[in-house]
């Protein structure tokens, strides 16, 4: 069964960068979609970052401008770059991917089939 398998994250103040990767184990599609969602408390996961196969990306408003997702060539492996980071970036980040379908724009959570394990990552002021 595919999994996802991430990594990076941690603490940063204000200002500072982390980078958050994720592989996908056991994956196989000519279509597919894969990114990051982030958990606001007491509510639904909220994209932040998605990229189809072909390389079409996708941003939350938030994420705009200071976060850059990218993915290996060839390989189920994604990277998000997160740039001038904000106190209201702390959150519980996961990892999602989807084998049926390319994006295209934002999509909710019930679009996606696999979910990584979650990293925390937290900005201090």
């Amino acid at each position: 069964e595919t999994q996802l398998v991430q990594s990076g994250g941690g603490s940063v103040q204000a200002g500072g960068s982390l980078t958050l990767s994720c592989t996908a184990t056991k994956f196989s599609a000519s279509k597919y979609c894969m990114g990051w969602f982030r958990r606001v408390p007491g509510k639904e996961r909220e994209a932040v970052a998605l990229i189809d196969d072909d390389g079409q990306r996708s941003y939350a408003e938030s994420a705009q401008g200071r976060f850059i997702i990218s993915k290996e060539n060839g390989k189920p492996t994604v990277h998000l770059q997160m740039n001038s980071l904000k106190s209201d970036d702390t959150r519980m980040y996961y990892c999602t991917a989807t084998l049926w379908g390319r994006c295209g724009r934002l999509r909710s959570e019930a679009f996606f089939s696999f979910w990584g394990q979650g990293t925390q990552v937290t900005v201090s002021p």
